[in-house]
């Protein structure tokens, strides 16, 4: 007979942790007595980070005492507690190899359902003590399990766990659990999985994009993956021959790049970009990452650089680089893709955030697509207002197809209704006098500020934030689930550097510092010493959430992940490199 031995409760708290703050609700306490269980929580419980914890599918989570003893065994340890794994439920009985999602319980008055294994993070790692605990919990097939609360109720320590209805479909956590994080992906696994109603919908997408990459062959795991790595490429450079350079504004340069023996390029999807790698004579290599700003081709990449006073890569470009020099160039790569379908596209750009957005308007000219479309670019003046006889080309090609552009400093020589349609800024008051389409899909680029302003108009305006997708080239959107107290600092070098050892340079944030392999156990680690953006959430080559591109060279793992990333991306929190690396970061 199962039965309930401990309920555990807990409001989130802060806690120091790596000379960082963490608000998290890892820590329960055992009840005494009857404990109310509500749709979302029992009585003084709490979760810190919603993102990852808590909600109707993963009301009240539930470890097993037999468990406890096998860590108890495996790890030496005679200190644990009931709640020490974060747990609501300690329970007897109902192991995770004979529990299936969408099983029924009645516990006390209250009636749960079984909806999805947990999640480990690193939170679970210092409760425990442990920071392997999170791919030792997945690894081991022992996650525990989250239930959903159908009907409210009281529980208390001592309650009968009665099973009393079970889901069409029989699927037990533990298989669930290494159907995601395992390298074993059947297909026909996870179309069952994917008919088990009670599944959450967090696990549902997991699955369908797993199905997805298959279709595709996209290797790795792409049911973890973030949006970032999702189009791995081959990492290394390759040199290409500058065949032409066209001036498009006072402060804008195109270059148009060739393989020089005529072989094919990688072909890029619309709105991805490039990473160069320049020499300027004796200084260390300059990374920089520029958006492919002409037609989709295997012919010949095109790149339109702004040129900015104390810009060390765009002067070195307009100064040195001249028809028929050579540049280290790697396979286009980015997740900004244009993405196929039938709602109306707006290309919302300022400055030179215009150019993936204007490869982008490329291709679907190049298809003469019939979806509407909407140009909208934000310039200082008519002489900083690269591509416009270009944008004007192209929308021609359109059927359905419309332009809108701001001047925030015309000239009296620009000219209104010809040059640019309005003087000032893209704003909520402009989308309203357009008609800007709250179905659309908007492609986002420019300064940061001009995103932030964008998405808050956008989000006023109803489009939902689903269909806003943004570009960042410096670094990237963070993910620290938990941190919380620290303000972004900009990219910079670690505060000592090794001076030997490999190279590992951060393409986007512009950093390089040398491998210390006994200052850092991890790529990760080096990162974060140079506050360079990053994801993680496991910190144990689980979740993926740190998958990244691997631009350059090599890397070996310790820990090694559960499931490897595809050739050309890596995860950070488990990768040391083997020599000289670049980094998508």
């Amino acid at each position: 007979m199962a039965r309930l031995l401990s309920v555990n409760v807990g409001l989130p708290r802060d806690i120091a942790w790596k000379g960082r703050t963490v608000h998290t609700g890892i820590w329960k306490d055992p009840v005494a007595g009857r404990c109310k269980v509500g749709r979302l929580n029992l009585a003084g419980d709490g979760q810190g980070d919603l993102a990852g914890h808590g909600g109707e599918m993963r009301a009240v989570f539930v470890y097993q005492i037999e468990s406890y003893r096998h860590w108890q065994d495996q790890l030496q340890r005679t200190d644990f507690v009931h709640g020490q794994f974060g747990e609501n439920f300690t329970i007897e009985g109902l192991p995770d190899d004979a529990v299936c999602i969408g099983d029924r319980y009645r516990i006390g008055s209250a009636l749960f359902e079984v909806t999805q294994p947990r999640v480990t993070c690193y939170r679970v790692g210092i409760r425990v003590g442990e920071p392997r605990m999170p791919a030792l919990l997945t690894a081991s097939g022992r996650p525990g399990f989250y239930f959903r609360v159908l009907a409210e109720g009281e529980v208390g320590a001592g309650d009968e766990i009665v099973k009393v209805g079970e889901a069409d479909k029989r699927m037990t956590v533990a298989e669930i659990n290494a159907l995601l994080y395992s390298s074993e992906h059947p297909r026909d696994r996870l179309e069952r999985a994917l008919r088990i109603a009670a599944l959450s919908p967090g696990w549902r997408w997991s699955f369908e994009a797993l199905l997805k990459g298959q279709a595709t062959g996209t290797g790795g795991n792409a049911g973890l993956a973030p949006a970032s790595a999702a189009h791995p490429v081959a990492p290394g450079f390759r040199p290409l021959a500058i065949a032409a350079i066209e001036q498009e504004s006072a402060d804008v340069l195109s270059l148009t790049m060739r393989d020089p023996d005529g072989r094919k390029l990688p072909p890029a999807l619309p709105g991805q970009y490039i990473v160069l790698r320049l020499r300027p004579a004796g200084d260390r290599p300059l990374l920089r990452s520029y958006s492919l700003s002409g037609p989709p081709s295997t012919e010949q990449h095109r790149i339109s650089v702004k040129i900015e006073p104390d810009g060390a890569a765009g002067n070195y470009l307009r100064d040195h680089i001249r028809v028929g020099d050579l540049i280290d160039v790697s396979a286009p790569r980015g997740s900004f893709i244009l993405q196929s379908g039938e709602h109306p596209v707006v290309l919302l750009s300022a400055g030179i955030g215009a150019t993936p957005v204007l490869a982008m308007l490329s291709a679907l000219a190049a298809a003469r697509a019939p979806r509407k479309t909407l140009w909208l670019h934000a310039a200082r003046d008519r002489q900083h207002h690269p591509f416009a006889a270009e944008v004007r080309r192209l929308m021609g090609a359109l059927p359905q197809a419309r332009s809108y552009v701001c001047y925030s400093r015309p000239d009296a020589q620009d000219k209104l209704g010809e040059d640019f349609d309005a003087a000032g800024h893209l704003s909520r008051a402009v989308f309203d006098a357009i008609g800007l389409p709250r179905d659309a899909d908007v492609y986002i680029c420019g300064p940061n500020r001009f995103m932030a302003d964008m998405k808050t108009a956008l989000a006023a305006y109803g489009v939902a934030p689903e269909r806003q997708h943004l570009e960042i080239f410096n670094g990237g959107e963070a993910l620290n689930p938990g941190i919380v107290g620290s303000a972004p600092r900009a990219p910079h070098p670690p505060a000592e550097d090794a001076g030997t050892g490999p190279m590992v340079s951060f393409a986007r944030s512009g950093v390089a510092a040398h491998w210390n392999a006994s200052a850092y156990q991890s790529i990760l680690e080096l990162a974060e010493a140079c506050d360079v953006p990053v994801r993680w959430s496991c910190r144990t080559g689980v979740c993926h959430n740190c998958e990244s591109g691997l631009i350059s060279g090599a890397v070996a793992y310790g820990p090694q992940p559960l499931d490897m990333p595809p050739d050309g991306n890596l995860l950070i929190c488990c990768a040391q490199p083997t020599g000289d690396v670049v980094i998508d970061l």
